[in-house]
């Protein structure tokens, strides 16, 4: 049994994360600051409510608890607010998790799990993007990222410090039967945007693009089930246990799925219509993304179980056609 820190704790991943280690019988502490997350959502460990840009909050936490391991989510993630807004991306994204790390290491925390993203790898060179793809990032959210892996290989070195970069596109799903899903004020997501058109909620969704060289034309992407991500950070936290030094991994489905098949899926789960209009092609949008995870499989021994889009959109279905109370935005 681990006490684990969380950070982003009552965000989307971040609570899936919490429900999971907490049923593993790992002991749970939430940071969040509650920007985008949600303290309904937090129903696991306690909620220390602060954020990463307040250094003294977090040598305050730390010096109050002993943690053998921390979870970083508290990220900003989205693309386009990163391009309209670099130094939000930077100062969050790296200079807070400098200020974690640094709280770590004053108390001697050792172990870090650093929730990833495969836009560090920027526009693909190849079908599937494994770990050696190179890391051209072509957004500062993506560039903000790297720099995040960089500082912790170089901790690494400098310090000894265990870490795991675990890089993924979609998370995807809800654990609707626990209470939590995905709840964005601004939602950018494609399933979630969906389901929320099927219901009527969202308007009619936009379908960028539908002449890409793919078997519909409309873009394929990878999307993995939240509580298989989850999984894959404990297998990393276990992983750490016994592997010195900064580790990194991709997690993907290995197939991907187009913009047509996520709405076709939807329609036949929830039995409903999407209404959607094709738009122009979004800048930037590569035609296919999608990571391999053959090295997380090999060496953290990570068996998803989501392994169809059906069930994935399934479970996000019964979360957004019967949110919690806290997830009604």
């Amino acid at each position: 049994m681990h006490d684990v820190l969380i950070c982003g704790g009552a965000g989307y991943i971040g609570s899936h994360m919490a429900q999971y280690l907490s049923e593993q019988g790992h002991r749970v502490t939430v940071f969040d600051n509650l920007s985008t997350g949600h303290r309904g959502a937090v129903a696991w460990g306690e909620l220390v409510e602060g954020d990463l840009l307040d250094a003294a909050a977090l040598q305050r936490l730390f010096a109050g608890r002993r943690f053998d391991a921390v979870m970083h989510f508290a990220a900003r993630s989205l693309v386009g607010e990163s391009v309209r807004d670099p130094y939000a991306y930077y100062t969050n994204n790296v200079t807070g998790t400098v200020n974690l790390l640094q709280a770590m290491r004053s108390h001697d925390v050792e172990r870090i799990v650093f929730s990833s993203t495969a836009a560090i790898f920027g526009e693909p060179c190849s079908a599937l993007i494994d770990e050696d793809h190179p890391k051209q990032p072509i957004n500062p959210y993506g560039a903000s990222k790297l720099m995040a892996e960089r500082i912790l290989a170089d901790a690494a070195a400098a310090y000894g410090l265990r870490s795991v970069c675990l890089r993924y596109f979609n998370a995807a799903g809800a654990l609707p039967q626990h209470g939590i899903g995905e709840a964005h004020v601004c939602e950018t997501h494609l399933i979630p945007n969906v389901l929320r058109s099927a219901l009527g909620q969202g308007g009619r969704l936009k379908v960028f693009g539908s002449d890409y060289e793919t078997p519909d034309g409309t873009c394929v992407r990878d999307y993995v089930h939240v509580q298989d991500l989850a999984q894959a950070h404990a297998l990393a936290m276990d992983y750490m246990d016994v592997q010195p030094g900064a580790h990194a991994f991709n997690l993907g489905n290995g197939q991907g799925f187009s913009v047509l098949d996520v709405i076709k899926t939807a329609e036949a789960v929830s039995g409903l219509r999407v209404p959607y209009d094709a738009a122009e092609r979004r800048a930037g949008d590569p035609a296919r993304l999608v990571a391999s995870s053959a090295r997380a499989r090999r060496v953290l021994k990570w068996q998803p179980v989501w392994t169809e889009l059906a069930p994935i959109i399934e479970s996000a279905w019964r979360w957004h056609n019967a949110p919690a109370a806290w997830g009604k935005v």
